[in-house]
């Protein structure tokens, strides 16, 4: 099980235990981090018994369940259900993913449900995202050119330039590959990570592109680039199957052969 960025000298708690409706058939146990910070009380974990004849396949769908049947109050963000916004990232039996596209079968004995490890929590499953974001767009994730637009078309680029963008546009800024990176762990605030990363090498070689010294040289820092260790806990974890510590290493390989 991954760590936790908990409340100072704070512990995860046992919570309630919410049994399954009479005449329930099939049950699972879902586990579950509850965390109100207005309240200044411990995190705990909560247990809620679920009818899973009664819901959908998936892990969002169970949670969609307990959120409209059995507590109001668990809060969890979600959005697409279709593994594409990214929303309802969350560390599921011990794993970064998606909840719409786990499934609860998928999982063993109890669903023990966290947030993504290693953030400040807002409220229960849902991290504080301000800094990842922030890192996003200190890449100025934009196609930056300075020759003038052509006339009357878009700026094209070779079926061949195009495809080196593949495996890279995929990805949904989950933050489930960097929360599941160590170095993103002790140095977040100055390691932009894997998912950051990749998204700047979608921009590196990405044809049409005409700052890509710019870019290189806004990378070149020992903790922005370098603290990857190719531990590779972010290709394991990626819900997309995306490759960042590829995309990282063809950065470093950039950066030896400009010099």
């Amino acid at each position: 099980m991954a760590e936790f960025a908990l409340p100072k000298n704070s512990k995860i708690k046992k919570g309630k235990h919410h049994a399954a409706p009479a005449g329930a058939g099939k049950t699972r146990k879902f586990k579950i981090y509850r965390y109100d910070p207005d309240t200044g009380d411990n995190p705990r974990t909560d247990t809620f018994e679920v009818d899973t004849d009664d819901c959908g396949t998936m892990v969002l769908d169970a949670l969609i369940k307990i959120k409209g049947d059995t507590d109001s109050s668990l809060t969890f963000r979600r959005s697409c259900r279709e593994g594409i916004c990214g929303s309802c990232a969350m560390n599921i039996d011990g794993t970064n993913t998606l909840a719409c596209t786990k499934p609860i079968d998928e999982v063993r004995g109890e669903v023990r449900i966290y947030p993504l490890p290693h953030l400040p929590v807002i409220k229960d499953l849902v991290p504080d995202m301000s800094t990842f974001y922030a890192q996003y767009t200190s890449i100025e994730p934009w196609l930056k050119t300075d020759s003038p637009p052509p006339a009357n078309r878009e700026r094209l680029q070779s079926p061949k330039d195009r495809e080196k963008l593949d495996g890279l546009y995929e990805c949904i800024m989950c933050a489930c590959c960097s929360t599941a990176c160590p170095s993103y762990w002790w140095n977040g605030d100055r390691y932009l990570g894997p998912a950051i990363l990749l998204q700047a090498y979608r921009w590196l070689v990405d044809s049409r592109d005409e700052s890509t010294g710019e870019r290189l040289d806004d990378l070149e820092d020992p903790f922005r680039l370098y603290r990857c260790h190719t531990i590779m806990n972010c290709t394991r974890t990626c819900p997309k199957n995306l490759n960042p510590a590829k995309a990282i290493g063809e950065i470093k390989k950039m950066m030896v052969a400009r010099r």
